[in-house]
């Protein structure tokens, strides 16, 4: 739960953009290098787009065309991150083996003219792969300016149906159950007649109705993905030198990779946040994200940068993220001026030791037209670049100060993969009339939202790490620990979390958590389920909101104000204390919030989806004293503030103003800015123009 090594994390936090020359129209490789040093960058990320570039034709290869690229960048002190080619199949390829296409279901092939149209399990792509990532890294892998290798890009976006990956996944079946007697026991096949009398009756996913299928055919596919990325790392291990890494980069909504457990045998995470600008990194304003890869908001922001810490709790590298609008035409929204660097400190200020923006510049032609990049389609440098190089000058300031840095949290959230696959398939909410994809995601950042909301920090924590860490260093580090949608759960991870509280540990329960088991069966267990009698309270019934209910306090321990959500739990106190009800003629007869001493600790329950000021009110209650306290107090709900350890035990602080209002900041410590070294003493007011961002540390 530590920063990974020096080797791996670098120093320095490294800064740059994806650079692809061979994209340009004309050569301006020279001019472009400049620009990029004299923008503070020292680092760019090529080559994984392009295999028909590397490989034209069947077994022949034109190597040569990066060496300017990468020599060009050495010479200006920019290292390379170096990508293997394999998420674009080139066309030849396609047609010399049309058996490769994925199959989004049976018979159903994937159309060609995309990319990530491949089965990555089959044989005849990877032969292929392995031969083309091969002459890659026997040119390149000891080239000065590589520090590291990013195998495929964004892989787990299709699940695959194809007749090779079924026949794998009822074999998996067969290692996993033993027999089909204990697969129809452990499924419930007797329902609706599906018994099995052989393997070789078990119907296709496209028409299945089982959770249980589902989920064992979904945490299936993160293998294959796990499989497939493993697989090009341990080829890249065969020529890498000592000190560089290989990581791939997840789109982390992507519904066929689980990334724990992808990123277990990489040296480092690395993923792609692209976000909401504009009004929608305005402090209190929600609008709906604007794709199911963007997130809306600053709470969704730092969302995304904590899921990246989750991976491998470590600090990340990002390869991707905005520049200037991002997608298309119709959803193009450049950032205010000072938001680029907001949203950079705020994903520094939460481990990533690595910013790159997608990409150097906005293509003319392509399915990207209208990503901007740093430069725009008119290549001239303008607010964007400038901004960026005013990025880049500060963090050369900073240097290796945040080296080994790790992020502070008040509370820590539990990430649930398994939970978020099974909520998919069954969804406990309704938006728009169609059952929502994203449920399981609105429960977490409910939670997550409520933490950032109340000026707390948060660290999101796999079931499985915590499980690993343990219930006494669980409370060590974490004094409160938010289980939240942990909906498909084995009873070890449960008797955990109870004992997290008997042991001092401030636990807090949302809704769906604990309801299934390790097989998404739903419990026959009073609910909820292994924590009835730490929480003192429990729940028979339960029930899906058409509108918001009004919720209020009851005494004066919780100043809630808020909204239940989308869900309602009938909690029965069983010697809890209710802290909230609702304002309703019948849920007004059930607690919406509870809370119960269990040993040395304590037990909360919110028995709703909350609004994000009941969850904030709640959240601000179970950790009345934040690390964020500690700096100095704001003159607006509009700022917030980030911090982290450093190894010599002072503290990096990130103070940001997400708004158009100056306001100021009064210390109650002396610090001293990153970036400019000027002293700040105590007692002193910090001022904060309209979206700004200030970067001290510790005096």
């Amino acid at each position: 739960m530590s920063s990974l090594p020096t080797s791996h994390a670098p120093s320095r936090v490294l800064f740059g953009a994806a650079y692809y020359a061979e994209y340009q129209q004309t050569d301006r490789l020279e001019q472009d290098l400049d620009l990029m040093a004299a923008a503070g960058f020292t680092v760019i990320r090529v080559g994984e787009s392009v295999w028909s570039t590397w490989e034209p034709r069947d077994g022949e290869f034109d190597l040569e065309w990066l060496l300017p690229v990468l020599d060009g960048a050495h010479a200006r002190g920019i290292s390379v991150v170096l990508g293997t080619p394999t998420y674009a199949v080139p066309p030849w390829l396609q047609q010399a083996h049309p058996e490769i296409a994925a199959e989004r279901s049976t018979g159903e092939r994937i159309p060609w003219g995309a990319r990530q149209e491949v089965d990555y399990t089959h044989p005849a792509f990877l032969f292929h792969a392995e031969r083309v990532v091969r002459a890659v890294l026997r040119r390149y892998a000891t080239h000065p300016a590589v520090i590291g290798f990013q195998v495929d890009n964004e892989p787990g976006l299709e699940l695959f149906h194809n007749q090779g990956v079924f026949s794998r996944f009822v074999r998996r079946l067969k290692a996993e159950f033993g027999d089909v007697e204990t697969l129809n026991r452990e499924w419930g096949l007797a329902y609706w007649s599906h018994r099995l009398d052989d393997w070789s009756e078990l119907w296709r996913p496209e028409g299945n109705s089982f959770p249980q299928y589902d989920l064992a055919w979904r945490r299936f596919q993160a293998e294959l993905t796990t499989e497939f990325i493993g697989w090009q790392a341990a080829l890249v291990g065969e020529y890498k030198a000592p000190g560089q890494f290989v990581t791939t980069c997840l789109q982390y909504p992507r519904r066929g990779l689980d990334d724990e457990q992808l990123f277990a045998g990489l040296d480092i995470a690395a993923g792609n946040p692209y976000y909401g600008m504009q009004d929608q990194l305005a402090i209190g304003q929600e609008h709906e994200p604007l794709d199911y890869w963007v997130t809306s908001g600053v709470p969704g922001l730092f969302r995304q940068a904590d899921r990246m810490w989750a991976s491998k709790q470590a600090r990340y590298l990002i390869t991707e993220t905005n520049a200037q609008g991002i997608g298309a035409a119709d959803t193009t929204f450049p950032p205010y001026p000072g938001q680029l660097k907001q949203a950079a400190y705020a994903f520094v200020s939460r481990g990533a030791a690595m910013i790159e923006y997608w990409q150097w510049n906005t293509l003319p032609y392509g399915a990207e037209t209208y990503w901007g990049g740093i430069l725009p389609h008119s290549l001239q440098p303008g607010r964007v670049y400038r901004e960026i190089a005013e990025i880049g000058a500060e963090l050369q300031a900073v240097g290796t100060t945040l080296d080994g840095y790790e992020p502070d949290a008040d509370v820590a959230v539990l990430w649930s993969n398994p939970s978020r696959f099974a909520l998919q398939f069954m969804p406990p909410f309704r938006t728009d009339g169609v059952a929502d994809d994203a449920a399981y995601e609105k429960i977490v950042d409910a939670f997550h939202r409520g933490v950032v909301d109340s000026g707390r920090q948060a660290r999101l924590l796999h079931t499985g790490q915590a499980l690993a860490l343990g219930a006494q260093a669980l409370v060590d580090r974490f004094p409160v620990l938010v289980a939240a949608g942990v909906y498909v759960a084995t009873d070890d991870e449960l008797d955990l979390l109870a004992e997290y509280a008997r042991l001092g540990g401030h636990l807090v329960l949302g809704p769906r958590t604990g309801y299934a088991d390790e097989q998404a069966r739903a419990r026959a267990a009073v609910s909820p389920a292994r924590l009835a009698a730490a929480a003192g309270v429990h729940y028979a019934e339960f029930s899906n909101l058409l509108a918001a209910v009004p919720v209020h306090a009851v005494g004066p321990d919780l100043q809630a104000t808020g909204h239940a959500r989308d869900w309602v739990d009938g909690l029965v106190l069983d010697g809890a204390t209710p802290l909230a009800s609702y304002d309703h003629p019948h849920f007004g007869t059930f607690p919406a919030v509870t809370t119960h001493a269990h040993g040395r600790g304590r037990v909360t329950v919110v028995g709703c989806l909350p609004s994000p000021d009941l969850a904030a009110a709640v959240l601000a209650w179970a950790q009345p004293a934040p690390v964020a306290a500690a700096l100095g107090a704001a003159g607006s709900p509009q700022v917030t503030v980030s911090s982290g350890r450093l190894p010599d035990g002072r503290r990096a602080w990130f103070v940001f103003n997400w708004g158009w209002a100056p306001t100021d900041l009064v210390l109650s410590s002396s610090v001293q800015d990153l970036t400019t070294g000027s002293l700040h003493t105590s007692g002193s007011a910090i001022a904060l123009d309209a979206w700004s961002t200030h970067a001290l540390v510790d005096q």
